[in-house]
Parts: structure tokens; sequence; C-alpha cells
């Protein structure tokens, strides 16, 4: 009997649970058996945070691996009443909620509600929490990893889901700076029945000079999830997270339609973070470490593809891995690669570009509400994208 492929996912996030459900819903599929360890750093797993916004094309792969109720069950659809604004609370535009075919599977959830039922959905002893890598080694054809608790492990196969931050891209591609974008964001959490008459199932958005101001629903509407994306001075630069003042909030977005003031006078707590990417990497894969998620692309929040494109990461690193079998990892890894690169680089582009149309980065403030019209066409080939014939294509064809 051929042993399993041993596979150490390092990051406990969205990205790295996901993947490791999806390696494990590929034991019932084919021929080669994956035995999967996920290592978080933190105590315990749990996310600091509000909400993420999931979308069609990563919540079709959430429904393949048996967790579309856990979706409906924790998440809050978002509808067809969704709108663009102006600052002022006109109305610009319907949002694309839908993909081509009228498929409305998009949703707000939080984040620690995301991680809690992707993390249940394991079987027990997958998740290593408390190992904080410190190291990674190739050697004798076996990875090895180092933990700041002691521990050393070996792998056939370390997935990098540790985030933008990552302590193992360095191992892979040479090290760089993120990108700063110019911009904070304050973001947190009002319960919809202090702001009763809010719209329930929408997910809204005001442009204006600078700055944007984003909602949507969290936990079947019981929650409101706010974010003010707003300029940023050096200081809150140099903070990735910290507190934020929930006055300073309010005065960024004074003057603003009143609907905004009736909500963040709610606001008695709210984080603020200074908003980066990272230009498209060269190499995600070195030897037997690869990257994935934010390790490999971190992008600005503005399509809400961070967690999305995570989700397609581990689904298609899953599908190939299963392809090729435990004898031809080096070549799936590099049909990984090779399928996931241009796809991400075209959305990190795409978020980029949609942080200036929302900070009315415009002269001509008509040619943005135009643009805004037209995007969901964008946004619909965004969600008609489907990575599994895609990975399956990109290994037959390798």
């Amino acid at each position: 009997m051929t042993s399993p492929l041993n596979i150490a996912i390092v990051g406990g996030g969205i990205g790295g649970l996901f993947t490791a459900n999806a390696l494990i819903a590929q034991n019932k599929l084919g021929a080669t058996d994956f035995k999967v360890s996920v290592y978080e750093q933190a105590p315990a797993l749990g996310e600091v945070g509000a909400g993420v916004f999931i979308t069609p094309n990563s919540c079709r792969q959430l429904e393949r691996i048996g967790l579309g109720p856990a979706v409906e069950k924790y998440g809050a659809r978002v509808g067809p009443t969704s709108r663009y604004f102006r600052h002022d609370g006109s109305a610009i535009a319907p949002v694309q909620v839908t993909d081509s075919s009228g498929w409305n599977a998009t949703f707000g959830m939080h984040r620690a509600d995301f991680v809690d039922f992707l993390s249940a959905a394991l079987p027990q002893g997958v998740v290593h929490c408390d190992h904080r890598c410190t190291g990674f080694a190739e050697e004798g054809g076996r990875a090895r990893l180092s933990f700041a608790n002691g521990a050393k492990i070996e792998a056939d196969l370390v997935v990098a889901a540790d985030g933008i931050h990552s302590v193992l891209r360095p191992y892979v591609t040479p090290v760089s700076m993120p990108v700063f974008s110019g911009s904070v964001a304050y973001r947190g959490i009002v319960p919809h029945e202090r702001v009763p008459h809010w719209p329930n199932g929408a997910w809204q958005m005001w442009l204006g000079k600078g700055k944007h101001f984003l909602t949507f629903p969290l936990r079947s509407g019981s929650l409101i999830n706010y974010v003010g994306f707003v300029p940023a001075d050096q200081a809150m630069k140099e903070s990735w997270t910290a507190p934020g003042d929930p006055d300073e909030l309010r005065r960024e977005f004074s003057g603003w339609d009143p609907n905004i003031a009736t909500l963040l006078k709610e606001v008695q707590m709210t984080f603020r973070w200074a908003l980066y990417d990272r230009d498209p990497l060269p190499v995600w894969t070195k030897g037997k470490l690869t990257l994935l998620g934010d390790a490999a692309h971190a992008m600005l929040p503005h399509l809400g593809q961070g967690a999305n494109q995570s989700i397609e990461d581990g689904m298609a690193l899953a599908i190939i891995l299963q392809q090729y079998g435990r004898d031809r990892v080096a070549e799936a890894l590099a049909v990984y690669e090779d399928l996931r690169k241009a796809r991400v680089a075209s959305v990190q582009r795409g978020a980029r570009e949609n942080g200036m149309r929302y900070d009315s980065a415009y002269g001509d403030l008509g040619v943005r509400d135009a643009e805004i019209k037209a995007h969901a066409d964008f946004r619909r080939r965004l969600y008609d994208y489907d990575v599994v014939p895609e990975a399956k294509s990109a290994a037959a064809a390798a």
C-alpha cells in the first residue's frame, strides 16, 4: 500500500484551513491519500476582525467539499437591493451579486465564524496551535520545519499560508517590501437591532473624494459590518492594525449621507488598519515549499477577493496534487503556480484599479459613475470562474 503524501500547512487562517479541508476531501476521490497537518502560531484558532465577503467563485468550492450548509447557517446572503451611492446618498448603480447564470452565492461572513466551521470540519488532531514557524530546510528529499516552541517536523510538502507577513516566503523568493496604498480602513460591527431600519441583505457602498464607506450584513443579518476607507497620515501608515477612535471615524464621514451618521452614532469600538498589497511575485514555489493566499498574492480589499482567491488556491492545489500523485509533486507544484499566478495577478490589479474608482480619483465623476455601472461585467466574469475544471485541464495539458 502506498503511503500517504504528508503535507504541512503553516497558517490556520481561512486559506490554510480551507486547503486542509480540500486536500482531505480528495482522499475519497482519487488514488493518492493526503495526510494533512495545520500549524498555527496563535494559542487558539480565531480571527481578529469583522466581516469577510464570500462570492460565487469560492462558494462553489465550499459547496463541493460539503460546507455549503455551513455557509448558509453562519453567513448572511447579499441580495439584489445592493447599491453604489455617491457620498450624499444619491444612487449610482446596482451591485453585481450573481454570476452570469444568476446564481446568488454571495454572503457576508464573520471571520471568526468562518474559521470556526472550517476548523470544525477537519478531523481531530489536524490543527496544531501555538506553533509559530521559525525556519524551513530541505534535506534528503524531506522538508523540515522548526517552531518557536521547540517542535520540529518533517513533511513531503509544505504549504505556506501564513499571510502577508509570511515567515516562509523569503525561502522561496527574495525579500520584498509590501506596497502601501495610501489608505487606512476603520472597521467594526454594529448590531442590527441598534439600527433597525438598516436594509437587511444588502451590500452598500458610498463613494467620495479620497474616501469610501462600505457596509454588508453578517450572521443572517443580525450584525452590520462597516468599513470606512480614508487617506492615511504617516502614523497611520506605520500601524498595520490598531484600535481606532470612533469620534475620528465619525468626523471623517461628517456631511455624507445622513444614514452613515446614524450608523456611526452606534459605533463604540473600531479598529484601524493600514492597507498594503504586493506586486505579483515571479515565483511561488521552491523545492518542497509553495505559497498560498496572502503569502503569495496579498491584495487590497477593493474587490472583496482576498479570502476568495485563497480558497481558489487551495482547491487548485488539492486537485492538481491528486491528478499527479505522490511521485510527481514537483510537476504538480509547477502546474499549480502557472495556473494561479495569472488569475491572481489580474485580481490584484483589478483591486487597485477599483480602489481608485471608489476613492473618486477622477477629474470627471461622470467617468467614475460610468465605470462603476460597467463594472458589473467584470464581476460576472470574476464570479463565473470555476477553478476545478481549470485545474484539471491544466494538469492534463502539462
